[in-house]
């Protein structure tokens, strides 16, 4: 089994665990911690901290003159990316879903310094072929190419740290265990770090609320990495959360929101943590953890993209 690095930088940060009371875990009997990676940075913030830890080392390690990556027109990896370039002294370059688009993250992405090309449609779904960078390996020589989302066997291992920062920190919160994980899942890789960190300790459950449809393969994405990892027999559940579709919203999802924020006194995103706060209601409310259980539910961030979002969650308020 593929081990992951503990100590791969001294500068990342350990997120706080901290006790989360809402009414409908109150009524179960359910106990909910939160991991706070929203917490461990402000611009490297969330998950992405962690899943681009070992793509960084390899870079530096491999001397690279930049970074390539791809997302879309509000993506938080392209956003971390590009803001790790500038402290790091290292140029970007972004590959963006669509077309030319004026959000507030790509004015972000401008601003850290990152050099983008729209690919349209069309030219961003090319991006599951396995000779998509080579024209622009070619283009730009000696510049390290990184998966979207900041995915493949190096940004899982990033993540596999995640179970011994939470196993520290349960005597302050008084458990003497946990039950299992609640997270957001985007393109899998976190939660394929999870396993992995498990794998080598307890091996709880890790439950991964989709955020996208099927369609996105991310069942085929934590497979293959966990086969790379060599992880055998893993404890994980995919979970349909996307209500609809990637990013998109209703008015019960903005009602649950501004409600949990508000009762919770944190700040959630409508297109992973929100969602996947949801459907953990619905999963503790139909009976399916049982009381006295006790869960971690990673705040992945993507706090950035509430910019965009909150027009159109007030929009449906009314």
């Amino acid at each position: 089994m593929v081990q992951a690095s503990r100590t791969l930088f001294s500068d990342i940060p350990s997120a706080a665990l901290q006790p989360l009371r809402l009414g409908w875990l109150d009524r179960a009997g359910v106990e909910l911690a939160i991991l706070r990676l929203d917490q461990v940075d402000p611009l490297l913030s969330g998950n992405k901290w962690y899943k681009l830890a070992h793509h960084l080392a390899a870079a530096r390690a491999a001397d690279a003159k930049g970074l390539i990556s791809l997302g879309g027109p509000h993506s938080n990896h392209l956003h971390a990316l590009a803001a790790a370039g500038q402290r790091f002294g290292l140029p970007t370059v972004g590959l963006l879903r669509g077309e030319p688009q004026a959000t507030a993250t790509v004015q972000d992405l401008q601003r850290f310094g990152m050099t983008l090309h729209w690919l349209g449609y069309g030219g961003y779904r090319d991006r599951h072929r396995a000779d998509f960078f080579e024209a622009w390996r070619i283009r730009y020589p000696d510049y390290h190419c990184i998966p979207e989302g900041g995915g493949g066997l190096p940004g899982a291992l990033g993540c596999a740290t995640l179970p011994a920062m939470v196993e520290a920190q349960l005597p302050g919160l008084g458990w003497p265990d946990h039950q299992g994980w609640w997270l957001a899942a985007g393109t899998g890789t976190t939660l394929a770090g999870i396993v992995i960190g498990e794998a080598g300790m307890s091996g709880r459950p890790v439950f991964g609320a989709l955020a996208g449809p099927v369609s996105h393969r991310v069942t085929d994405t934590v497979r293959q990495l966990l086969d790379e990892a060599g992880i055998r027999a893993p404890a994980y559940q995919l979970i349909d959360a996307s209500r609809g579709g990637f990013a998109r919203f209703d008015a019960d999802l903005a009602h649950f929101m501004f409600e949990t924020e508000r009762e919770g006194r944190l700040l959630l995103e409508p297109v992973y943590t929100a969602k996947a706060m949801m459907a953990l209601r619905l999963y503790v409310e139909a009976g399916y953890f049982a009381a006295g259980t006790r869960l971690v539910f990673v705040h992945t961030g993507g706090l950035q993209g509430r910019r965009a979002a909150l027009p159109r969650l007030n929009a449906l308020l009314r």
